[in-house]
């Protein structure tokens, strides 16, 4: 318990990365071996990502290939790529061969094509390299590609002696046994054991008599989002995965599933900002540029496309009227911003699977919203600019276009994400410059429209 606690406790200093690259640098094994001895494989991971490529491989080299294996999944993928950039094919083998199969899979796939099969063809445990080989033609983005082969399955027909004895045999291949499948002589997924169940049964009895018929299972083709919505909804641990013939394939744990999540929020928060490629902040500027680029070019294009509106209204103006290009700015954000909000919080209930019912009872509520908002914000600028200017038109005229505005933006913002949804496309672009840009537009569309209505020019 004591050495969890300091594994929780860890946090990463310049000291630490000096001793190492010190001990790195004078080759003294058996100093390094000691030091790192005292941490968990997740945080020698984050000591290796602060080394330089050159000594992380030494000390990948040094360690056992039962640890360097968990430690390599720990680090970043692309540290990770650099490192297995330097090793043969015979010593990725040998890490291969200490992960479960879903992490082999994932750090195979990361190889150039070449080296993966040169890779697999050094794998000495032939079952291991089956189930392996067998991953990889999954699409990534599917349970059948996040899936481990390691599971602990059980036959309705055995005793539970038998079923015990054939436990202990599985389990020494399982990391950790969440929980026991039941299949039948086709290897088809009937249900679940529970471990008390088997406990207070006769050694006698068949399994078919003490194991429970309800169980979560997901379709190996079923996208990894909507197995993590399963799995959040119910509570899971760990979840079976079938094929068309509800054949067992294989298990998706929480882990790998916390890891979707954390990818998928990544991605949605990068959208959000107008980032339309994964990036990272250690990438290379060509790379950042192309991502961003994009949608900075929509918003110059919203921006060129305000500026000529404003320009015919300019003409037709008179010049006791030009203070309302003073406000113009303000409608603009205020669109922008109310677009934003509206839109994060349906790509959100989307995300959580939390939107239910009809599209237009979504619409009318955000309406409501958006004229209560609307409503509260234009009394409080209405005073402030009839206090300045003392016009009651003019002030109307402002006040009045900002309700409309706020209005149309929390439609936009409600709408685009959920009709993006329906077509198949991820909804969280609709939250960053494309919602901000659109509603910038519309805004001032409408606040120059109302303002010439009232004022009469």
């Amino acid at each position: 318990m004591e050495e969890q606690n300091e594994n929780i406790k860890f946090s990463i200093s310049d000291a630490l990365i000096n001793k190492v690259e010190q001990l790195v640098d004078s080759q003294n094994d058996e100093a390094i071996l000691e030091l790192l001895n005292e941490y968990h494989h997740a945080d020698i991971a984050e000591i290796l990502e602060d080394l330089s490529t050159n000594q992380s491989t030494y000390i990948i080299k040094l360690l056992d290939s039962d640890k360097t294996s968990e430690i390599l999944m720990e680090m970043d993928e692309d540290d990770r790529e650099k490192i297995l950039a330097t090793l043969s094919t015979k010593e990725i083998a040998e890490e291969i061969e200490e992960l479960d199969t879903d992490d082999a899979a994932d750090m195979i796939a990361e190889l150039p094509d070449y080296r993966q099969e040169a890779v697999i063809a050094q794998i000495e445990d032939q079952e291991h390299k089956a189930e392996i080989q067998e991953l990889l033609t999954y699409d990534e983005d599917t349970a059948g590609g996040l899936m481990a082969k390691e599971l602990v399955r059980v036959n309705e027909n055995w005793t539970v002696t038998e079923c015990v004895k054939q436990m202990r045999a599985q389990a020494e291949e399982v990391t950790r046994v969440h929980s026991i499948y039941v299949v039948d002589d086709k290897e088809k997924l009937i249900g679940r054991l529970s471990l008390k169940d088997l406990l207070m049964a006769s050694p006698r009895a068949h399994i078919s008599t003490v194991y429970i018929p309800k169980v979560d299972y997901v379709d190996v083709n079923e996208d990894v989002e909507d197995v993590a919505k399963i799995m959040q909804k119910y509570d899971l641990e760990a979840i079976p995965v079938v094929d068309e013939n509800k054949v067992l394939l294989g298990r998706i744990t929480i882990d790998d599933i916390v890891d979707v999540i954390k990818e998928e929020a990544e991605k949605d928060y990068q959208l959000a900002a107008g980032i339309t490629q994964d990036v990272e902040a250690d990438d290379s500027i060509l790379q950042l540029t192309r991502a961003r680029l994009p949608w900075l070019f929509l918003g110059l294009i919203g921006g060129v496309g305000a500026f000529i509106i404003m320009y015919f209204f300019e003409k037709e103006l008179p010049e006791e009227a030009v203070i309302l290009f003073l406000f113009t700015p303000l409608i603009a954000a205020m669109a922008g911003n109310v677009g934003v909000q509206s839109s994060a919080i349906i790509v959100q209930g989307l995300a959580n699977d939390d939107v239910k019912g009809s599209i237009n009872n979504r619409l009318i509520k955000e309406m409501l919203l958006a004229a209560l908002n609307g409503i509260i914000l234009s009394i409080f600028l209405f005073f402030f600019v009839f206090a300045w200017k003392q016009e009651f038109n003019l002030a109307l005229a402002i006040s009045v276009s900002l309700v409309v505005v706020i209005i149309i933006a929390g439609l936009i913002g409600t709408f685009i994400p959920l009709f993006l949804d329906k077509r198949g496309i991820d909804p969280a672009i609709a939250t960053g410059p494309f919602i901000t840009t659109s509603n910038d537009i519309f805004g001032i569309v409408i606040y120059l429209l109302i303002s010439k209505s009232i004022l009469g020019f």
